[in-house]
């Protein structure tokens, strides 16, 4: 029995949701978002959307927890959206946007520059003695994760001395290093 497809969510105000045959809109002060469904039913009563499966099948299981989180996740970002930061450790570790490109200087012989979707909004924040700060912005939480994850893969944090690109909060484990 899947327990999180069986809570209904809450649609707060300002946000309007449409569910057509398999598809499912939502609309908030701060976007639009789309998702198609198969196998499951959707149904918006009294403010809350409630997603019902029709025979208790392994898969079926799975994509009703699978739509509920996406459908909360929608609901979530149009009205509050969603924040990643990611923090660049390391010597000469610098990071700068104009617009939606972002320019990462990650200690190669050459700087990235980053071309970003209209949907995200970015923002670097530079302190000195501090380290450089990356802030991702959307109501899409999967384009969040996927642009903060590509940002994450130009310079992995290595477990020595934790130099890399990391999420702000992100606990690295360390190894020791050599014994002399």
């Amino acid at each position: 029995m899947s327990r999180i497809g069986n809570s209904p969510i809450v649609i707060p105000e300002g946000v309007t949701v449409d569910v057509k045959e398999d598809e499912v809109t939502v609309k908030g002060k701060l976007g639009e978002l789309t998702q198609k469904f198969s196998d499951v039913t959707v149904k918006v009563e009294e403010g809350n959307i409630i997603v019902e499966r029709s025979s208790d099948g392994k898969d079926l299981k799975a994509k009703h927890g699978l739509y509920r989180s996406l459908f909360n996740n929608m609901i979530e970002g149009v009205s509050n959206g969603f924040t990643k930061e990611l923090e660049l450790v390391g010597v000469g570790y610098r990071a700068s946007n104009q617009g939606q490109k972002l320019d990462l200087a990650l200690g190669f012989s050459h700087n990235i520059v980053m071309e970003l979707a209209p949907e995200i909004k970015v923002e670097t924040v530079s302190e000195k003695g501090k380290n450089p700060i990356v802030k991702l912005t959307s109501h899409d939480k999967q384009l969040v994760g996927q642009v903060a994850a590509k940002i994450r893969s130009f310079r992995k944090p290595e477990p020595y001395k934790g130099k890399g690109v990391k999420f702000v909060g992100e606990q690295l484990r360390r190894k020791a290093g050599k014994s002399a």
